[in-house]
């Protein structure tokens, strides 16, 4: 049985007029057309779906039968064709997102605002460790990965967002804090204090380590912590020095909980990045989040990057 779409719509017509004629003006086609298709598809089905009764076509049971499923399947083409009209246009995709976890405060604030402009474009975001980004990045999993430094054994692209500061914090009664300097304090002191910083594996950890060993300084950390909150938590406590992305401290900065020290070859420039694998395909709603990404990102850095110098003791 070889039946296609067009017959289906075409015997509908036919059905719901009850005449060849009028059905092939309802359908921009001639009579002759509408007889021969009509013909291929009762050839097709091996029963007649049309009686004549003088000048009236009447439907017969095994058509009110094939009338049955055929408006179904139209029916469903249809929601099909308005569906596909809205992925062209961009509405109802999903957005698959990963960013890395101290990216967190930024990306959540930009996804907002994203949701606000394109409230018919869905956004997932998964919030995770650096190994994990590369590996869902190897496996071509989320549209963008949002990161420090991109991996380099993976064919990707990779855009630069905006900058991303390392700063070392401490607690206002941290000596070090209370103990003005109108010159930066030396590296080589603050190693002397206890420090509390990311996890073995993350991407901070792993720059905090290149930046002092390009100084000759070995790093060592007194504690590590699986997020930035329990880093924060920790150095307003008093256990220790700690050293975060600078846009991640913005409101303990307002409420005078922490303070960033002048260290010497502080702050540790780094950047972020929206890497995807090279030669994924871009949906329109994920091409319309890449550029509302790189074209605010500016204006969220401002937002924080005044306190680098103005919060520093």
């Amino acid at each position: 049985m070889n039946i296609t779409l067009r017959q289906l719509q075409i015997f509908e017509s036919v059905a719901q007029t009850e005449s060849y004629t009028r059905a092939a003006e309802m359908l921009f086609m001639t009579q002759p057309a509408v007889s021969m298709q009509m013909k291929h598809l009762e050839e097709s089905v091996g029963v007649a779906l049309f009686d004549k009764q003088g000048k009236k076509i009447v439907i017969t049971q095994a058509g009110q039968t094939l009338r049955e499923h055929s408006k179904d399947i139209i029916e469903r083409f249809e929601i099909l064709q308005r569906s596909l009209m809205k992925l062209k246009k961009g509405q109802h995709e999903t957005i698959k997102i990963s960013a890395a976890t101290t990216a967190n405060h930024f990306v959540t604030h930009m996804m907002a605002e994203f949701s606000r402009l394109h409230p018919d474009m869905n956004i997932t975001l998964d919030i995770t460790n650096r190994e994990t980004l590369v590996k869902q990045l190897q496996n071509y999993i989320p549209d963008f990965v949002i990161m420090g430094e991109p991996p380099g054994k993976l064919e990707i692209d990779s855009q630069l967002i905006m900058k991303n500061p390392l700063v070392v914090i401490a607690s206002p009664e941290h000596p070090l804090a209370r103990a003005p300097r109108q010159h930066p304090i030396p590296m080589t002191e603050i190693l002397e204090e206890a420090f509390v910083v990311r996890e073995e594996g993350s991407g901070t950890k792993a720059a905090i380590r290149k930046h002092f060993r390009k100084h000759r300084l070995n790093f060592i950390s007194s504690y590590e912590m699986s997020s930035n909150e329990s880093i924060k938590h920790a150095v307003v406590a008093g256990l220790g020095l700690g050293i975060v992305a600078l846009h991640t401290i913005k409101l303990e900065l307002e409420a005078d909980k922490l303070v960033i020290l002048n260290v010497e070859n502080f702050p540790l420039e780094r950047y972020w990045h929206l890497v995807t694998r090279k030669g994924k395909r871009l949906t329109p709603a994920a091409q319309a989040f890449q550029t509302f990404i790189l074209e605010s990102a500016e204006s969220y850095q401002k937002s924080y990057q005044g306190f680098c110098t103005r919060e520093v003791v």
